[in-house]
Formats: C-alpha cells, structure tokens, sequence
C-alpha cells in the first residue's frame, strides 16, 4: 500500500477533531496480514486529560454481533446446534408468537429459527416508540430498567425470554428488523453451552485469539484505559460525558452485567478485535490452529437476504450491500457511492466504532470513536476513500 497516501486518513481524523466533532480516534489498517497503518488521535478521556493510547479500550456496541455470530457457528460446526432449529428449543419464550396487525396480534404463520436471528429476519425489534412493536419492546425494557433499580438484576437467558414474548412487527422470514436478535443468540449460547455467555466466548474465542482485554465490562485495574463516551449537546455545542445507557446495557460497563448482550455489550482493544479480523480474514485460521472452518467463514460472509428482504432496508450506510450472519456484505460496490470490493464484509456500532474486512484486496480497516450515534457515514466513507486509493 502506499504509506504516503494513507497519511490522508490521519490528517482527515485530525481535522474532525479540530472541528469539536470528536474528542478522540484511533485508525488501523491491516493488508496482507501485517498492520500498515496505526495511529491515535485526541484525547481518550478530555475531562480527565488522557490521550487515546494503543491499548485504549472502547465500547464495541454493534461490534459485537460478528463475535456472536463466530461463536453460533462454533455450535454449528461442533453437531449442538442446526441453523434450521426453532429458536423456541432453546427458548421458551418465543413460543406462541404473536405479530401485531393494526386489527391486533395474530398468530406468527411459523417459528422463528436460528438463521432468522442471525440474518435479522425473525420479525423481532428494539426498543422503539414510532411503531407498535417496537413500543411493546420499549415498555418491556422500561421495566428491565427498573428492576435493575430496585437491584434485580435480569440475567442473559430470562431477557430473551422476555424479548421473545412481545409481538413481532412481521411474520418470521417475511421482512427485516434490526434487533435484539443477537442477544438472544447469546442465550441460546448459553442454553447449549451451560456456560455463561462471557464464559464461553473466553475459552473458546478470547482466550485463543490473545483478546485480554476483551469482556462486558471493564475492570477495576484497566479503568484508566477506558475511553470516555460522549455525545454532542445541542445547546452548548459541545461534546459531553453521556451518563445514560439503551439496549439493556447497564453499569456503564464499571462491573460484571447479569445481562451479557451478545448484539452490544463487549468492549475492547484494537489490538484484541484485530486478533478477531485476522482469524476470520485467515478463513478461521489463526497461529495456534484453526477456530472456525473455511466454509464456516464463507457462510457467515455472504448474502443472505432475499428481494422482499431488501425492501425493508433503508439505511444508507447499508446502500450497496447484503446482509447475514450479523454482519454487511458488500453487493453493489457502485451502490454504496464509494470505493471498496464486491465481498467486502463487517460491521459497525452505534457509538462509530466500524470495522471492515475485504478479502479480495487483503485489507482490513478498524476505526473507533466512542460518539452517541457515531458521526455520521460521511466520515466513514471519506476515510474508506482514502484508504482504498492507497492499495497500489
């Protein structure tokens, strides 16, 4: 790649910051398996003086899913676990669904199953007040809250349950809802494991891929690495400390959660999530052996929506591509109004955080920011640009 080129993404970086859009970043680029480009940029903590360091830890949020979904196929691959189940083998909860009609709940016409949870298509939602079912989700996580309050705390597996028993916007299969579909999958995780989600995803991918700093919440002792998570204040123009938490996250991530999301909750290094690139960038490989199969990856990494499926999308960050298995992949290159690489795949979180890895060009891009709703796609895209025009 040509280093002189990816200098542009640091000096992108630089600006946003000197603008007050931001408070910190941190830009890695991975080709051909070796780090190309690394640079921290700002203040990991303003109030508190830190600047961002190469072991800052970060809050994943959406970054997530793709984890989860490494540690399904892990079931899958082991004979535990069929993509055809229905998720209510493992749940009860998401026994006798109901949708919501405007002429009132009726019957889900099938069950959802465990592929309809890792493609987004099992017509559950998040909490939401513009649309009915995502109002039910609301009140439903309203009152998670305030058990949590009242110090009663709910646990991964009774929270899907719970998730499982609001109406669905639309039949299983028949549409596109992001949701809480990957906290549930790390339920079912726990069902079939008898594992704590967080402790399963130690022994089986943390703890072989080297992420030591990899977890649902941050310690004690690496609290000083934490980055500060700030949203902008329209009335000061200013970035501030955001003191409040969605998507049943709780804590702020200071201690051990009951509930572990498998679609929000880890945080972690660049460092550590680069280890997870490289094993699924490597086809499951990795130095110590294989994790996952070559055909494992292959499934994970490539479309699964169907037209009617596509229709429901109208997100512009997801312009030009497909999606499954929790993550974007790449359909339409010209679509996505940028550069990049039919195949291309990843995801993002709703703080910024994003990560995209190509396997055609070799080439992975993990950005953090840690923003409330992140700053926006222009930001990705100028640094994608920039960083595609580098591949000689």
């Amino acid at each position: 790649m040509n280093t002189t080129i990816l200098q542009r993404a640091g000096q992108a970086i630089d600006a946003t910051i000197q603008s007050g859009a931001l408070a910190g970043a941190a830009l890695c680029v991975i080709h051909k398996n070796q780090e190309v480009y690394r640079q921290e940029f700002g203040m990991a903590d303003k109030e508190k003086n830190i600047p961002m360091a190469r072991d800052s830890i970060f809050r994943c949020y959406s970054m997530t899913k793709p984890i989860t979904s490494a540690a399904v196929m892990m079931l899958v691959e082991r004979g535990l676990l069929s993509l055809t189940d229905t998720v209510s083998t493992y749940l009860p909860g998401f026994r006798d669904q109901k949708v919501y009609t405007p002429e009132g709940l009726i019957p889900a016409r099938r069950e959802a199953t465990i592929q309809d949870l890792l493609d987004m298509t099992a017509g559950l939602t998040y909490p939401d007040t513009s649309f009915p079912a995502g109002t039910y989700m609301q009140d439903m996580i309203d009152n998670y809250y305030a058990d949590i309050e009242k110090g009663r705390p709910t646990t991964t597996y009774d929270l899907a349950n719970r998730i499982g028993q609001q109406p669905l916007k639309f039949h299983p299969g028949e549409g596109w809802c992001y949701s809480f579909c990957a906290d549930v999958l790390g339920a079912v995780v726990e069902v079939i494991s008898g594992q704590k989600y967080s402790d399963y995803l130690k022994e089986n991918l943390f703890i072989p891929l080297g992420m030591e700093d990899t977890d649902f919440y941050v310690p004690e002792s690496k609290q000083n690495r934490f980055m500060q998570n700030y949203q902008y204040m329209e009335e000061s123009q200013s970035l501030e400390p955001c003191t409040w938490q969605h998507l049943g996250l709780s804590y702020m991530f200071l201690k051990p959660p009951a509930f572990e999301s498998g679609g929000a909750g880890l945080v972690s290094t660049i460092d550590d999530y680069s280890s997870f690139t490289k094993m699924m960038m490597n086809q499951g490989m990795t130095p110590s052996g294989r994790l996952l199969s070559r055909k494992s990856i292959e499934y994970m990494t490539c479309n699964h929506m169907t037209p009617e499926q596509q229709k429901c999308v109208d997100w512009e960050a997801l312009r030009g591509y497909g999606y499954g298995n929790l993550m974007r992949q790449m359909i339409d290159v010209h679509a996505s109004g940028g550069l990049g690489s039919l195949g291309e795949f990843g995801w993002d979180g709703w703080l910024g955080c994003y990560v995209a890895m190509d396997p055609r060009m070799e080439l992975t891009i993990i950005y953090v920011i840690q923003k409330c709703g992140g700053n926006g796609y222009r930001d990705v895209q100028i640094l994608r640009n920039i960083i595609y025009s580098a591949l000689d």
